[in-house]
């Protein structure tokens, strides 16, 4: 049996790096085969996984021999780390590895979004000229604000500074004299969604963040606003703003994670015919050098935990 099991894709290299040295079973569709999966974990000793395969307390008694999971990213929604802590199993992320793919996403996002002319070709393509309308704004002399100051967001700040953008960010949780500071002016939360011309969130999904974008505050932003999350569903209600975007009240948005993912047939009426919005299928972070990383990063991981035991 196997002593690693891959439940999602990874680098092919990683893989192979990983088969060199141990028993491996890869296979990317496991995630939607949970009972195939349970049985292959009898005897493995890690496994690998990226954003969907929920590893809970049912999962984890059917490893009784796993010492380590790798998670191929950096979020742990679909990890139970405290049932893993019990069984003394280690979770070890890819950390950094695709946060220069998602701050460039990020600013991505918001030049597509300032200058609307660039959605604009289907319509071209169909023979329209619509230049008036296009006129967009640039993003030198805004201010970007940013919602959590981590490894991702700081990169981000970089860009945004060096485009000539104003840079504001709040995080109660880094300390005062935290050297990331120095990338990014610190403010309140309802000073940041009152100033901002880009919202970036950068913040895991919990109880104290869930809908964190609502109502009250897109009702405090701009009207010009542009709400970009690369963080976690949940964060945004969607619904919310969906409503604010089909009025005219934010300027636009993009989303490359939602409440339910992935986004199925029941939920396209929800997105259809909104102006100025964005959605990507969670891919905000994958590009073909981030997975080489992160899968470098990863095999390295799982492989100092089971050589160490």
């Amino acid at each position: 049996m196997a002593e690693i099991v891959i439940s999602e894709f990874m680098d092919e290299d990683a893989v192979a790096g990983l088969q060199a040295d141990f028993d491996v079973h890869y296979d990317p569709n496991l995630v939607d085969a949970l009972e195939d999966l349970a049985g292959l974990l009898a005897d493995a000793r890690a496994l690998v996984v990226r954003n969907r395969t929920q590893v809970r307390p049912d999962l984890l008694a059917a490893a009784p021999r796993l010492e380590v999971v790798g998670r191929l990213g950096v979020g742990l929604d679909n990890i139970d780390v405290d049932a893993c802590r019990v069984r003394s199993v280690e979770v070890r992320t890819a950390g950094a590895a695709n946060a220069n793919a998602v701050a460039e996403y990020v600013m991505g996002a918001a030049f597509a979004l300032v200058r609307g002319a660039l959605l604009a070709s289907i319509r071209v393509a169909e023979g329209a000229w619509p230049r008036q309308e296009m006129v967009g704004t640039e993003l030198a002399g805004r201010r970007m604000g940013l919602i959590g100051l981590g490894g991702i967001a700081r990169l981000v700040a970089a860009k945004a500074a060096a485009l000539g953008m104003d840079v504001i960010a709040h995080d109660p949780i880094l300390a005062v004299d935290d050297p990331a500071w120095h990338l990014a002016t610190s403010v309140e939360q309802g000073t940041l969604l009152e100033e901002a011309d880009i919202i970036s969130l950068h913040v895991p999904l919990l109880d104290s963040t869930r809908h964190l974008i609502g109502p009250g505050a897109i009702a405090a932003m701009k009207p010009e606003a542009i709400v970009i999350n690369t963080s976690r569903g949940g964060i945004v209600d969607e619904d919310a703003l969906l409503a604010a975007l089909r009025s005219g009240r934010l300027g636009g948005a993009a989303l490359d994670v939602f409440e339910t993912e992935p986004v199925g047939p029941d939920q396209h009426e929800r997105f259809a015919g909104v102006p100025n919005l964005i959605l990507t299928p969670h891919i905000a972070g994958l590009t073909e050098e981030s997975q080489r990383r992160v899968g470098e990063v990863t095999a390295e991981n799982v492989r100092d935990v089971l050589r160490a035991s």
